[in-house]
């Protein structure tokens, strides 16, 4: 994915994507169709969109593409992998059907952007912030995707580490919201673990917008 910069848009660019889950594959789909309706009648309230997230990255002149998905989704070569984990069950990810990837792609793609909705969603045009979001991608826990190894109160799983990233590179949380009608699964454990994990590169971030020494 190349996006170019226009006459007065921001030179620097942290865009957040949301793909209805399941986009491009039935069996996906509706099974996420199932945990929700699920979800929704055990918790007393109306069945929501199920959304997953992905982010592009656009700073010093470059595009990067930032996203967990299963290791099958994508046959590209150079497709920029950074971590590897389990899907399901840790015995399961010794099968490639089984296991998911963290990819920080450089000029990569986002499969089934056509069916993003409400996006792009600027989250932000800081670059350091943006540099420091792409530092942190090798950074992301290889753990269980779609359980709470760890001990978050929410399952692992791709937009548990879009809200990683974000939050722990210093981006303002309360601007970033899924489409109307969405509920992004896993989001609230993203959130917790950068709370538990405040990065040096955040941490000496603030004390530059503070004027302090880090």
């Amino acid at each position: 994915m190349t996006t170019n910069v226009k006459p007065g848009m921001p030179a620097a660019r942290v865009l957040v994507y949301w793909l209805p889950l399941g986009a491009g594959g039935h069996v996906v789909r509706w099974n996420g169709r199932l945990f929700e309706a699920i979800a929704a009648r055990r918790e007393h309230r109306p069945a929501a969109g199920l959304y997953h997230s992905a982010l592009e990255i656009i700073v010093d002149g470059d595009s990067s593409v930032i996203e967990m998905a299963p290791v099958w989704a994508t046959r590209a070569a150079d497709r920029g992998v950074v971590v590897r984990g389990p899907v399901g069950l840790p015995w399961l990810g010794r099968f490639a059907a089984f296991r998911y990837e963290v990819r920080r792609w450089r000029d990569g793609v986002i499969p089934d952007i056509a069916e993003a909705v409400d996006s792009p969603c600027l989250a932000g045009d800081d670059a350091a912030r943006a540099r420091q979001l792409l530092e942190l991608v090798p950074q992301a826990p290889p753990v269980t995707w779609g359980r709470d190894e760890l001990r978050t109160g929410d399952m692992w799983n791709s937009n548990s580490l879009i809200a990683w990233l974000l939050a722990s590179s210093g981006h303002d949380m309360t601007r970033i919201r899924p489409p109307a009608d969405g509920r992004l699964p896993g989001w609230q454990a993203g959130l917790v673990l950068a709370g538990r994990r405040p990065f040096r590169a955040r941490r000496a971030a603030a004390s530059d917008r503070d004027g302090r020494p880090s």
